[in-house]
């Protein structure tokens, strides 16, 4: 599991702080269960214990290479989100389904030539279908609403975007906004993980809110979404299977890597 702000709902038992070397630095984690789920959880705060490292700056690489040389095979991931849809407001959660890369400055792939080969990783499906049905499984088992099938546009942050942006992502087809998901879905593809990513919409993007936006609204609304999406989460876990049965896997399959 990846998760940010208002997360702290999220409690996982037994657990144990581990750190891993990686060829992209060190990565903390914790390591623990869901109530009587007994496989192993893996929790990554992707901005760091008290939300030290803003989006653009997260080590994403070093994050997906722990994740594999832990075992992880499937992940879930949260993310704050703007709407720039009517049909997303605030408080919805919504599932993943396509995106718009507007990063500039982010690593992008862990295939950089030479001797580690040159990997065209397809992405035509970037969020795992199979990882997506046990979301809604498990949010038709709680009662909890997901809007489904959105397109989320990343940006560069830690800025927020300009309402000319915001006009630009929605004629592109842009439903929501955020500033994480990418390269983190693509890397998760090149280690040949499964990869799923539910959106908290925390608020409304520049240009359709009619006030600033600021940091502490979002983790204002996350907070008061936390509870519904950690019970999301942990049901998501108990009826998860460690085994794959999607495409994947296959991710790197043309350099045979990993």
């Amino acid at each position: 599991m990846i998760g940010g702000t208002g997360l702290e709902n999220v409690a996982l038992l037994d657990f144990r702080a581990e750190s891993i070397d990686t060829p992209y630095g060190r990565v903390s984690v914790d390591i623990g269960r869901f109530g009587t789920h007994d496989d192993p959880i893996v929790f990554m705060s992707r901005h760091g214990k008290g939300h030290t490292v803003p989006p653009h700056l997260v080590n994403y690489r070093a994050n997906l290479w722990a994740l594999k040389d832990l075992g992880v095979r499937k992940i879930i991931a949260t993310a704050a989100v703007g709407s720039l849809s009517s049909r997303f407001k605030l408080g919805d959660i919504v599932l993943l389904d396509q995106f718009l890369d507007f990063t500039k400055s982010r690593p992008q792939t862990f295939y950089e030539g030479g001797e580690q080969g040159v990997l065209h990783v397809d992405m035509t499906e970037p969020y795992c279908k199979s990882v997506q049905a046990v979301i809604r499984e498990a949010g038709e088992s709680l009662g909890v609403s997901l809007e489904d099938g959105a397109t989320y546009v990343c940006t560069e942050g830690p800025r927020f975007e300009t309402p000319a942006e915001i006009r630009m992502y929605q004629i592109l087809g842009g439903e929501c906004v955020g500033m994480t998901s990418v390269p983190e879905v693509i890397l998760a593809r090149e280690c040949g993980m499964c990869y799923a990513s539910i959106g908290m919409v925390t608020n409304e993007a520049a240009g359709i809110a009619n006030h600033p936006l600021t940091h502490k609204e979002v983790v204002e609304s996350l907070q008061a979404a936390g509870k519904t999406v950690a019970g999301l989460i942990q049901e998501a876990f108990r009826i998860l299977r460690h085994e794959q049965d999607c495409r994947c896997q296959m991710g790197n399959a043309e350099v045979g890597k990993f």
